[in-house]
């Protein structure tokens, strides 16, 4: 005799019902199910049913059914046998993470979450970005392997693909490979191919092609292309092959490698026959052949060892900003090095070499530079913290193009400070400390300024002084500024350096590492101030005050305001310095989730004016839209380290709707009223595709006005720009 259980006498809300263990009175033993839960998936009540004659439970009104990584949703559940479940309506089923993750749609299903051994009617399942659908389908998550029947395969993501492959039986192993019999390619509801037997794998794409056809006032019409094969899991092989109408064909091979526990790297080159080196007006002369050959690998394992090493050759100083525009924007002169790092708790040792591949960039040779470092450490049981920098080089200085004299020698230095950091009255922070510098210079060889070897001492003192308030209201609430409690906290901080005169001058010094000149305020405190050969006198206070204002957002603390102030006072200026140096001030602001402001200002406290201002705003309310803008000003003088500029850009994305896109920026020199760079780009979404056409134009005021066109097409399962990934680059689209 059955007894039921009904919804009137058994109400489970969301919060999910544990399903127990249960013994009968006839002595039937209950399904071990004492770790699988049922839980309702809406607002509303599950109905659920027990018998207990057969041990069958069932529920109906939205069910999720969760046990041992697999997750099953539907409208109605049934537990037929131990740990196995019937489903109907809206069965949904995610099991595995990572790579193996599945996730399978259907109108009716069985399955076992012990073996998940799966048997589904009217089924979807995917994994981007291959969508497979069909009458029938059954198999095992845990064997990986499943055959379908009457079954489609496509990469459309869309609930009717623009073309699919139908077949009688199609056999799926999940990231591996998918195989049909008796295949027929559609076009939309056209037959336009047949296959007895169709095989695609589901691992990375191995081979394919990239494009991008356009044209450009500097090239004519091009055409970049890149053929891209894996050899191995670990290896991937490309090759370029780029053809521009004035300036001729180039390209090169390239590989990339991983190779486990000995690290990863790449190396590829380029080679151009340019026949109008000179159509861009170069500053020195370009000649027709050029080259550009990089390599790059890197290791880290687990015990602290860090080995780097990066190879960039080039026969000219102009092959990054003509053909590889993207790079030269972020380093127009990159270094060549080998640079091996091992760290252990307390103390790291450093060797770099770097030598001079390219002969017309300033250059300062390592062969090599040793150097150790100890990190700040408690002195045993007392509280005397102690650091150092400790370093033995053979230095060369090449002027290259820039000019000037060769000269070159061996440099031995050694830093060592104390620090006493101690807390008063439970909130002032003092940290007196106290150091001493000795640095040993070779004879430099090729220099007739300087005569025989010489030993340098610098002595250093000073004191670091902060303290942090803060005040919280926990009762602050505001939804539009996504306010949720504030707390305010205020970090006033005070830096002194002394230094005495050194015992040799830097006009006395071979200069190898020396002082770069700045529009920030670089370091005074040693040893954060490396530029050893650059060490003179300082009596100067650094001044701070940062502010921040925090909140809680969607669980997690997060800063609406982080805002700093800061500037120098030097007690002994030296000659052509002033007191105050500038006043700077950085600040970021983000109101709202969706929006975010910096600023940077640097004003002349002297002569009363603004030196330098940098402002963005960034506002995205949404996947729909973004619009950034902001101002870039320089003040045109010597004090400001440039020729100056007073700068407006702009940059809107804007998704139209699900097949249209648009992307504009805009950057205008408001000193001459110069529209300098303005690109506009649609996008279309042809669903296994992506279309691109973009046009930039730039007024240069030396040399001739760049303008391109420019038409991109992508297979959308095989992307060559991750999502966006052009955003803040939009040489890449146009082939830079």
């Amino acid at each position: 005799m059955s007894e039921l259980y009904s919804a009137s006498q058994m109400k489970f809300t969301r919060l999910g019902l544990l399903v127990l263990a249960m013994a009968t009175a006839l002595g039937q033993q209950a399904p071990e199910v004492d770790s699988l839960q049922i839980a309702s998936e809406t607002e509303g009540e599950a109905e659920v049913e027990f018998d207990l004659d057969t041990g069958v439970a069932s529920a109906s009104g939205g069910v999720i059914v969760t046990y041992r990584g697999s997750v099953l949703r539907a409208d109605r559940v049934r537990m037929t046998a131990e740990h196995e479940v019937e489903a109907e309506g809206n069965v949904r089923i995610e099991s595995g993470q990572g790579g193996r993750a599945q996730a399978w749609r259907g109108d009716r299903v069985r399955y076992d979450f012990d073996t998940k051994s799966i048997l589904a009617d009217q089924f979807r399942t995917g994994q981007r970005p291959f969508f497979v659908a069909g009458t029938q389908v059954q198999g095992s998550l845990t064997t990986n392997s499943f055959t379908a029947s009457e079954g489609l395969f496509t990469t459309d993501d869309a609930a009717d693909p623009a073309y699919r492959i139908r077949a009688k039986r199609i056999e799926i192993r999940p990231g591996e490979y998918i195989e049909a019999r008796n295949a027929v390619v559609y076009l939309g509801t056209v037959p336009v191919f047949y296959w007895p037997k169709y095989h695609r794998s589901l691992r990375k794409h191995t081979h394919f092609w990239t494009i991008t056809p356009g044209y450009r006032s500097i090239y004519g019409p091009f055409s970049l292309n890149r053929y891209h094969w894996e050899g191995t899991t670990n290896v991937q092989y490309t090759v370029d092959m780029d053809y521009r109408l004035k300036r001729g064909f180039a390209g090169g091979p390239g590989i990339a490698y991983d190779l486990g526990k000995w690290g990863s790297g790449s190396a590829d080159i380029y080679l151009a026959h340019d026949e109008d080196p000179g159509i861009t007006e170069p500053v020195v002369p370009v000649r027709e052949d050029r080259r550009r050959v990089r390599f790059f690998h890197s290791m880290t394992n687990g015990s602290g060892l860090t080995i780097k090493g990066r190879v960039e050759e080039q026969n000219d100083s102009l092959v990054y900003r003509d053909f590889f525009e993207g790079d030269f924007r972020r380093d127009p002169q990159p270094r060549t090095f080998f640079e091996a790092n091992q760290s252990w708790r307390n103390w790291t040792l450093d060797l770099l070499v770097q030598p001079q591949v390219n002969s017309f960039f300033q250059t300062v040779e390592r062969l090599p530079d040793l150097k150790l470092t100890g990190l700040r450490q408690q002195l045993g049981e007392t509280p005397v913290y102690y650091e150092s920098d400790s370093s033995f080089a053979y230095l060369r200085f090449r002027p290259g193009l820039l000019g000037g004299e060769t000269y070159g020698g061996i440099r031995g230095d050694s830093y060592h400070q104390l620090t006493l950091p101690r807390t008063y009255f439970g909130f002032l922070n003092l940290a007196p400390r106290v150091g001493g510098r000795f640095t040993y210079y070779g004879e430099p060889d090729d220099d007739g300024t300087i005569e025989g070897d010489t030993a340098r001492g610098v002595f250093n003192t000073g004191i670091e002084m902060n303290f942090k308030a803060s005040r919280t209201w926990m009762g602050a609430r505001s939804r539009a500024f996504d306010v949720e409690g504030l707390r305010h906290i205020v970090e006033p901080g005070v830096n002194y350096v002394y230094v005495p005169d050194p015992t040799d001058r830097p006009q006395q010094l071979p200069q190898y590492d020396f002082e770069f000149v700045s529009p920030r305020l670089i370091p005074i405190e040693f040893p954060d101030y490396n530029s050893i050969d650059s060490i003179d006198n300082r009596n100067v206070i650094r001044w701070s005050l940062r502010n921040r204002l925090q909140t809680r957002r969607a669980g997690e603390t997060v800063e609406v305001v982080e805002w700093a102030v800061y500037t120098d006072w030097r007690l002994r200026p030296e000659q052509g310095q002033t007191t105050f140096p500038e006043l700077f001030s950085d600040l970021d602001l983000a109101p709202t989730r969706w929006m975010h402001l910096t600023s940077q200002v640097r004003y002349d406290i002297n002569r009363s004016f603004w030196r330098e201002a940098n402002h963005r705003i960034t506002i995205q309310p949404g996947d729909r839209w973004a619009w950034s803008v902001g101002h870039r000003y320089l003040r045109t003088d010597l004090g400001s380290y440039g020729l100056g500029n007073n700068l407006f850009y702009n940059s809107v994305s804007l998704r139209m709707n699900e097949n249209w896109g648009f992307r504009t920026t805009q950057q205008f020199e408001s000193r001459d009223g110069v529209l300098e760079e303005h690109s506009y780009t649609v996008y279309r979404d042809l669903r296994s595709w992506t279309a691109s056409f973009g046009v930039r134009l730039r007024e240069n005021r030396q040399g001739v006005d760049d303008w391109a066109i420019v038409f991109g097409l992508q297979l959308k399962a095989f992307p060559r720009f991750k999502l966006n990934d052009e955003a803040d680059r939009v040489d890449r689209l146009f082939g830079g």
